[in-house]
This record gives C-alpha cells, structure tokens and sequence, in this order.
C-alpha cells in the first residue's frame, strides 16, 4: 500500500489497569510507534491506578496519558480515551497486545467507504506456554482471540473483537460511546460491550455496515491460566450473561444471529473432528477437545439463562440492524 496522505489519521486508544502489565504496555506502546502510517496521537487511558498513572507519565513522553474520568472499568476507559481523541478515526489496542507495523495502515484503507463505521481487525494468541491440547482453535474467543470459523478474508461482521478494532470518532459520538454497565472491572470477567456498540452503531445508520479486515494484526498474550478448564468456564459464564445482557438491550435475534451459525456449524464440526482423530489414533487430545468445547457451550448457555434473570443493562442513548459473525466474545 502506497499515498499515506490518502489514509484518514488515526488517534490510538490503550486502556491499562495495572502495573502487573508494565512491559506488555511498554510492547504495545512500541508496536505502535513502528507503524507504517503513524498516529496522529497515542492517548493511554489509566483506569483508576494511580501510581501507573505516574510511572507513565514520567515514561512515556510520545503518548497523551489520561486518568480514567468515567466509571470505572474498560468501558469508561474507552469512553474516556475517545473523548480526547482528535483524529476522525479512533483504534483501540489492548495493553497485552502488539500490532504488526502495517496495522492502522489496513485498517484505516477500509475507511474509504463511508458506510464503514468500524474495522476490526485479526488477533491471533501469543501462549505464554503454549497452546494446551483440550483447547481449541474454535474456542479463542475465551481468550479475546479470532477462532476458527471467521472469514479468512475481508468480510462485513456484526462486531469487531475489543483487542483490535476501531470506529468513526463521530460514530461513536453519536451512539453514546460503550455501554459502561457492560465490559470488564478489573479482573472480572464480563464482556461484550464492543459488541452492543457496533450493533447500536449500525441500528442508529440504516445501510452501513462494520468489516472485519483479518491483513490488519495484533498479537495478544495470554497467560498460561487463561488455557485451564476452570479459567474457559469462568469466562463462558460470564460471556452467557453478557450476551443475555446485550440481548435486553437490542433484542434477542440481533444479538445472538451469529451465535446461532456457531453452535449449529462451527462446533459440531469441531467436536466430531476432535472425536475422529482421537478415534483414528493420530490426535490423542482430540477428545478432551471435544469434550472441552462441550462443556464450554453448557456453562455460556447456563451463564445466558441466568444473565436473563438479572436486571437489564441501562443502553446508553439510541439503539442500533445487525449483520454477521461471531459468537461470545471479549477479554482482556
């Protein structure tokens, strides 16, 4: 790709919690400096933490860093960082992520076509020690990862994955920014708010629509208890009641429509395949596999009936028509 002139600028969003991540921060920051098309700003979002707050200041020259000024939690993170935000196209990065040097460059390609209002783009899992054997590539959403199961090329999706995605400034201004009684605070593990968002998004702009470039890559570490049986059902729960959340909010059949393609198609397929090499001898983990993706669907939908029981999740201005791709989702 050529003409960086051409390309709408873009203001990069990190959102940080903790000191615990210093160096990922420090991985993200430089992934971001290396870009082929350079930001216009680098704004670091410090989510009530204020002795991170002070370290980067006195660290990170090259980057606007604010204090959270909304709820506390990634949703008001974002909230925040968008708001300071003076590009036309605001990209958010988690801070235990590293994008490849042509990240905004793809991403920023698309925006070429005023229906676009987000891109999203790929994320692949760095394990920390390596892929476990019972988990798998279907099940990466648990880890805030693209699976298996999403286009291999550049598609329309109905939302974006929180780890790599970005939107029209005025888009998200419009729409009120992220639901904040969505999304993680702190370590819990409760997600989908980028989901509703970008569901909202295009409620509120009959015609538009949000792409999923999967050229445009970061990389997401993910620690080793982030692969263990307890960690995937903790985290499917929470991504049920997330989802029954969400639901509330825009209606059951904009927020599930993908799931339904996933559990009908994608596992089944996963499932038997992870039987059949067991079976065949050449794929030991294979039924653990299987069996993992089983329990996964069990405790996400168990996680779903109960989410419906909860009181609904405030939407935080207008609402918003759906399109394609992709089931429970979202960590950090």
């Amino acid at each position: 790709m050529s003409g960086h002139s051409s390309f709408p600028a873009v203001s990069v969003v990190i959102c940080s919690y903790s000191e615990d991540r210093w160096d990922r921060l420090m991985g993200a920051l430089d992934s971001v400096r290396t870009q082929t098309v350079p930001p216009k700003q680098t704004i670091v979002v410090v989510d009530y933490n204020v002795d991170l707050y002070k370290r980067l200041i006195f660290t990170v020259p090259d980057a606007v860093i604010v204090e959270n000024t909304g709820p506390k939690g990634l949703s008001g993170a974002r909230n925040t960082g968008a708001g300071i935000a003076k590009a036309e196209i605001v990209a958010f990065l988690d801070d235990d992520a590293e994008a490849e040097p042509d990240w905004l460059e793809r991403l920023a390609a698309l925006y070429d076509d005023p229906d676009v209002l987000a891109v999203g783009g790929r994320v692949e899992p760095l394990w920390e020690t390596g892929r476990p054997g019972h988990f798998a590539n279907e099940l990466d959403w648990i880890v805030g990862c693209t699976y298996r199961g999403m286009p291999k090329v550049a598609a329309e999706v109905r939302n974006v994955i929180g780890a790599n995605m970005s939107f029209r400034a005025d888009v998200l201004d419009r729409v009120g920014g992220f639901n904040t009684a969505l999304g993680r605070q702190d370590a819990v593990p409760l997600g989908c708010e980028e989901t509703e968002l970008c569901i909202r998004a295009v409620i509120g702009a009959p015609g538009s629509r949000v792409v999923y470039e999967p050229a445009a890559l970061v990389h997401h570490h993910v620690p080793a208890e982030r692969g263990t049986l307890r960690y995937m059902l903790a985290r499917s729960w929470g991504e049920g009641i997330s989802k029954a959340q969400v639901s509330r909010v825009v209606g059951h059949k904009r927020a599930l429509g993908p799931e339904r393609r996933y559990v009908r198609q994608v596992l089944p397929r996963a499932v038997f395949a992870g039987i059949r090499g067991w079976l065949g001898g050449g794929d030991p983990a294979g039924l653990g596999r299987a069996a993992t993706i089983i329990a996964v669907l069990a405790a996400t939908a168990t996680g779903y009936v109960r989410g419906r029981r909860l009181p609904a999740a405030p939407s935080p201005v207008k609402a918003a028509t759906a399109s394609a791709e992709e089931p429970w989702r979202e960590v950090q």
